[in-house]
C-alpha cells in the first residue's frame, strides 16, 4: 500500500490556509502587476456566485416541497403495500441511536429523548438509545441517573456508556466518545444478546437534536428497501429550529441560510454531498470500518471518508427529506452568543484536516477509479476554500483593481468592473428572497413570524447580512485553515447552546 511521507502530509495540511490567504490577497497584489486576469478572475467568481445562489434557491424550493410530501407519508403503511421479497423485515430492524454529550443540561438531552419517545409509524422498542456521557464530566452519573429514570421502559433499551479520559491518542471530542460508545454496545449488547448486525442502524447525533416523529420510519423504509444499505450514509436536512428566535440576529441571518444551503447540499446532482451533524449509516458499515477515528475533531465527513476508502469508493450519501431540527449557538449575552457561533464555526473549520487525509487514502487506494477519487478531494477542496474566500473575492476583487490602479481604471474593462458587480450582487438579492421566503415556510408553529413588529425586525436584520456572514461564517473557517498551516492544535470546544 503507498503512502505518503510525514513531510508531505504536513505540506498538505497547510494547503487550504495557503490557497485562501492566496486568493485572498490576489486581487491586491494582482491589481499591480495583472489587473486585466484580477478582473477577469472576479468576473468569472461572480458569475458561479450567480449561478450558485439561483441554483440553491432552485433546490431548496424543490426540497421544501418534498419536505412538504415527506412528512405526510404514513412509511409504515408504505412499506406494507411495497414490500418485495429482498427487502428486510420491518419489525427485525433496530435503530442504536448514540447521544454524545459532555456538559449539556439534563433538560437538554431530554428534549433529544422526549422527541424519539414521540416517534410514530415504528415500535418504539426498535429503538436502542445510548446516552455516551464523558467520565470526566463530575456529574455525569447524576445527570444519567436522572434521564433513565425519567424515559424508563420508553424505549427498547435505554443504556449509559462512560468514556475514560485521557484515553493515549485520543482527541478530545465526539468522535471519541462515539467510538467508546459504539464498541460498548457491540460487545455488551450486540455479541452477548447475538442481534443479527445486518438488522442494525447508527444514528449519531448531537445533545439538542430533536427528531421529526417519523425519521425513524421514514428511515426504516430506506434501508429495508435499499440494496446497497451496507454501504449508505442517510442525511436529513439540519435546521436551527429550536432555539432560532432566541439568537442574536447576526447568529440566526447565518443559520436561515445555512437552514436553506443544508436543503440544496442533499440535492447536489453531482451526488458529491457529505454527511453532516446528525446522519445514519449501518450498524454493520460502522463495525466494517472500524467506528470513529478517536485522534480526529470534526468526525462526521471524516467517517464518511473512512467508509469510502474502505469499501473501495462505493460508499455515497442519500437524502432523507425528514428534518432535524438543532439548536443555534447561544449565550449568556450578545457577545457571548456570538464568541460561541465564531468557535462553533472554527471547529467546523477544522474538517480541512480531511484534505491531507484524503489525498492520503486516495494515493492508498489505486483500486477506487482515478475520477471517483479526484471528485471527492475536489469537493473537499472547493467546499473549504469558497468558505474563507468567497467575501474577500466578490469584495477586494471588484474594487481593488479600480481604487489600487487608477490607470487600470481608466480602460474599458477596469472602469465597468464595479458596474458589472454591482448588477451580478443585486441579481442574486432574489435568490436571497427567496430563501428568507423559504425560512417562513420551513419553520414550525411555535418560532413563526408574528405581529408588526416581528415582521419588521425580520426584514431589517438582513441590511447585517455582510457583516453577519463575515464574522460569523468566513472568518472562523479563515481562522481554521490558518492555524492549521502554522501546525497549531484545535481543542475540542463543545458549543454552549441556550
Amino acid at each position: 500500500m503507498k503512502t505518503i511521507s510525514p513531510k508531505t502530509y504536513r505540506l498538505l495540511e497547510m494547503l487550504p490556509g495557503l490557497s485562501a490567504w492566496s486568493l485572498i490577497l490576489f486581487p491586491i497584489w494582482g491589481s499591480f502587476v495583472i489587473p486585466k486576469v484580477v478582473a477577469y478572475f472576479t468576473i468569472g467568481f461572480l458569475v458561479y456566485w450567480l449561478y450558485q445562489s439561483f441554483k440553491t434557491a432552485f433546490l431548496g424550493i424543490r426540497g421544501y416541497r418534498t419536505i412538504q410530501k415527506a412528512i405526510k407519508i404514513n412509511w409504515q403503511k408504505k412499506y406494507q403495500q411495497e414490500k418485495k421479497k429482498d427487502w428486510l423485515e420491518w419489525e427485525k430492524i433496530k435503530h442504536i441511536i448514540f447521544i454524545p454529550n459532555y456538559n449539556e443540561t439534563a433538560e437538554k438531552i431530554s428534549n433529544n429523548l422526549s422527541a424519539l419517545a414521540s416517534q410514530k409509524q415504528i415500535d418504539k422498542k426498535q429503538l436502542i438509545v445510548v446516552l455516551a456521557m464523558e467520565k470526566r464530566f463530575a456529574g455525569a452519573k447524576a445527570k444519567a441517573n436522572k434521564l433513565v429514570k425519567q424515559f424508563k421502559g420508553k424505549f427498547g433499551q435505554l443504556v449509559v456508556t462512560y468514556h475514560p479520559a485521557n484515553i493515549d491518542g485520543e482527541a478530545i471530542g465526539k468522535a471519541s466518545n462515539e467510538a467508546w460508545a459504539a464498541k460498548q454496545v457491540k460487545r455488551e449488547l450486540i455479541d452477548k444478546n447475538d442481534w443479527d448486525i445486518n438488522y442494525l442502524i447508527a444514528t449519531s447525533c448531537d445533545a439538542d437534536t430533536c427528531f421529526h416523529p417519523r425519521y425513524f420510519a421514514s428511515l426504516t423504509y430506506h434501508f429495508a428497501k435499499n440494496q446497497n444499505r451496507y454501504l449508505r450514509f442517510w442525511q436529513s436536512p439540519i435546521f436551527w429550529h429550536n432555539n432560532l428566535n432566541r439568537v442574536p440576529a447576526p447568529i440566526r441571518i447565518v443559520g436561515i441560510i445555512g437552514n436553506v444551503n443544508h436543503i440544496a447540499d442533499i440535492q447536489q446532482p453531482d451526488k458529491l454531498f457529505f454527511n453532516y451533524s446528525t446522519y445514519s449509516l449501518s450498524f454493520k458499515l460502522l463495525d466494517n470500518i472500524g467506528y470513529w477515528d478517536t485522534n480526529i475533531i470534526p468526525e462526521d465527513w471524516h467517517l464518511f471518508l473512512q467508509a469510502f476508502f474502505n469499501k473501495e469508493g462505493q460508499v455515497t450519501v442519500e437524502p432523507l427529506f425528514i428534518p432535524t431540527n438543532i439548536d443555534a449557538p447561544g449565550g449568556k449575552n450578545f457577545l457571548d452568543a456570538m464568541k460561541n457561533r465564531y468557535l462553533q464555526c472554527q471547529r467546523h473549520g477544522w474538517g480541512a484536516t480531511d484534505i491531507p487525509y484524503a489525498v492520503s487514502q486516495a494515493i492508498a487506494h489505486p483500486e477506487i477509479p482515478l475520477w471517483t477519487r479526484i471528485f471527492r478531494i475536489y469537493k473537499i477542496i472547493k467546499t473549504h476554500l469558497i468558505w474563507s474566500t468567497n467575501w474577500f473575492i466578490l469584495t477586494l476583487g471588484a474594487s481593488s483593481p479600480a481604487f489600487l490602479n487608477p490607470k487600470f481604471f481608466q480602460t474599458s474593462l477596469g472602469y465597468n468592473l464595479p458596474r458589472f458587480s454591482r448588477t451580478i450582487l443585486t441579481a442574486c438579492l432574489l435568490s436571497l428572497f427567496i430563501i428568507i421566503a423559504l425560512d417562513m415556510r420551513l419553520r414550525p408553529e411555535e418560532i413563526k413570524i408574528r405581529g408588526v413588529r416581528g415582521w419588521l425586525l425580520h426584514w431589517s436584520q438582513w441590511i447585517l447580512m455582510p457583516l453577519a456572514t463575515l464574522f460569523m461564517a468566513v472568518l472562523p473557517g479563515l481562522h481554521a485553515q490558518t492555524k492549521l498551516m502554522m501546525g497549531k492544535r484545535m481543542e475540542y470546544f463543545v458549543t454552549k447552546k441556550y
